[in-house]
């Protein structure tokens, strides 16, 4: 098949697209990904690019066409939206005079912002090709909970655009069962909906401790609880902070964050001012083939969310990339990411917000041996398994593809 898919994030960023994208090329379909200028998430372009720069690349046999975008910068309200409405427009511009030749089906990959759907359904239009649509983050559900968006003027345009988005859908893939009636009240048609969760790319996996790193070998010593993603508004890092502080005394529990986003000086300043240095530790953005290593290192995996219903209806990808490595899982969060952590006996998973139980459950596995600690490990790897494997899942996405080319464009 020649697939074109859009997304506004891509390699070098670090996105599961990526590996979507790698693997259905090495499979043999012809993929073309439409893209913006990496610049996520630190908000600034990544080296060798810029707003023009360059506009075409490749990635093994994956012809890239970027577009520009203004970067995000620190990811306040206005700037994103000037983020996202850049790429909207310059991606529509790219698919009148840059996406030449035929394809067979369009692959939307969305993250926020759902805005990516505009420029998608413009090529759906103008190529006559389906368009399969992957939700990862509800709109305009998520702009409220995490307090992008608070004026009921705009979340209301929002919704509008996402009901005229997902009318133009042939295909709307969404990665929690919990999505399924969102996206059918915001008008998806829910004869084209189906279940499609993510998966962990296949570096995710038990390896054994690296002893010879000299970043590893800064880790501190002692019981470690590592957190790895985005900083952000989401994550509800005040709900670590107040955790670790009901721990302080413990001076053996160590809290370990790698990664970064909006929130990151924030929580600097945080752990200063209330003296969590011995604590917590902010380790910053690492890269992605490292983080097996990291986790091996630890005793604990790490997933937090805000208390919020949107929220309530995710998966954080991170729960499979956990789960894949075979560790013990502690979270604090509710809905879907909570039961699939209780489920596959993988680990301990309190109510979101609750600074109080999520120290009560470290003290529990603190107080395990390590085998038993092993042994939910062993048991979250097993579920991750027999619910996502990644070849098994790309199987699937073939499978779906397929059936959405020989059926052509739905009516819209």
């Amino acid at each position: 098949m020649k697939i074109l898919i859009v997304s506004q994030y891509f390699w070098p960023e670090n996105f599961k697209i990526n590996d979507l994208a790698q693997e259905l090329s090495a499979r043999g379909h012809q993929v073309t990904v439409l893209t913006g200028q990496p610049n996520y998430p630190g908000g600034e372009f990544f080296p060798g690019h810029s707003f023009f720069k360059p506009f075409t690349q490749r990635l093994g046999n994956i012809k890239i066409i970027r577009v520009p975008l203004i970067p995000r910068k620190r990811g306040r309200s206005m700037r994103l939206a000037l983020n996202y409405l850049s790429f909207v427009l310059f991606a529509s511009w790219a698919a009148l005079f840059r996406c030449r030749g035929e394809f067979d089906v369009i692959f939307v990959y969305e993250p926020s912002p759902f805005t990516v759907g505009i420029p998608a359904a413009f090529l759906r239009w103008l190529k006559k090709i389906p368009m399969i649509f992957w939700v990862q983050d509800l709109w305009p559900e998520s702009l409220q909970a995490t307090g992008a968006v608070r004026s009921p003027g705009i979340l209301a345009m929002a919704g509008w655009m996402v009901r005229w988005i997902y009318r133009r859908c042939d295909r709307v893939l969404v990665q929690s069962r919990g999505f399924t009636e969102p996206a059918i009240s915001a008008g998806a048609d829910p004869d084209r909906i189906e279940y499609f969760p993510n998966w962990a790319e296949s570096l995710y996996q038990p390896v054994a401790v690296d002893l010879k790193s000299p970043k590893l070998e800064k880790l501190p010593t002692g019981f470690r609880i590592l957190f790895a993603g985005n900083l952000g508004e989401a994550q509800s890092l005040e709900t670590i902070v107040s955790a670790a502080e009901k721990l302080k005394d413990c001076p053996d529990i160590h809290w370990i964050l790698l990664g970064s986003g909006r929130r990151e000086p924030w929580l600097r300043k945080i752990i200063a001012g209330k003296n969590l240095q011995a604590n917590v530790h902010l380790l910053g953005q690492q890269p992605v083939e490292s983080m097996p290593h990291y986790f091996a290192r630890a005793d604990v995996l790490l997933v937090t969310l805000k208390k919020d219903p949107a929220f309530a209806l995710t998966i954080p990808s991170k729960i499979q990339s956990y789960l894949a490595c075979g560790k013990a899982l502690l979270g604090a969060l509710n809905g879907e990411g909570a039961r699939v952590i209780q489920e596959s006996g993988g680990g301990l998973a309190v109510a979101a917000e609750d600074a109080e139980a999520l120290a009560n459950s470290v003290q529990i596995l603190y107080k395990l041996n390590p085998e038993e600690r092993e042994r939910m490990g062993q048991q979250g790897r097993t579920y991750y398994d027999n619910h996502f494997e990644r070849s098994h899942l790309l199987d699937r996405l073939e499978m779906i593809m397929d059936q959405t080319v020989k059926a052509g464009l739905c009516e819209s």
